[in-house]
């Protein structure tokens, strides 16, 4: 019996910006691709853009659906008055 294999990357992580995370090893992309919608959406809560400020979105590759979107708030903790 042949199993048809899925599309292994169906979620896409993407940013107008080079995305960082120190949980793949990848740095300055500015899209990831990735097999699970779960773990797409918990990659890019812990991801940010580098320079902050940009919006980090994923998207199910086939339809281009955005599930998830966030803003990557500039959080550096110095004064910026």
């Amino acid at each position: 019996m042949k199993r048809k294999i899925k599309n292994r990357r169906e979620f896409r992580i993407e940013s107008n910006r080079p995305l960082r995370s120190s949980l793949y090893p990848v740095s300055m992309a500015k899209e990831l691709e990735v097999h699970d919608r779960s773990l797409a959406v918990v990659m890019a809560t812990k991801t940010r853009t580098v320079p902050c400020g940009g919006e980090i979105r994923v998207v199910h590759t086939p339809t281009g659906e955005v599930i998830f979107r966030k803003q990557d708030e500039c959080s550096c903790g110095r004064y910026q008055g």
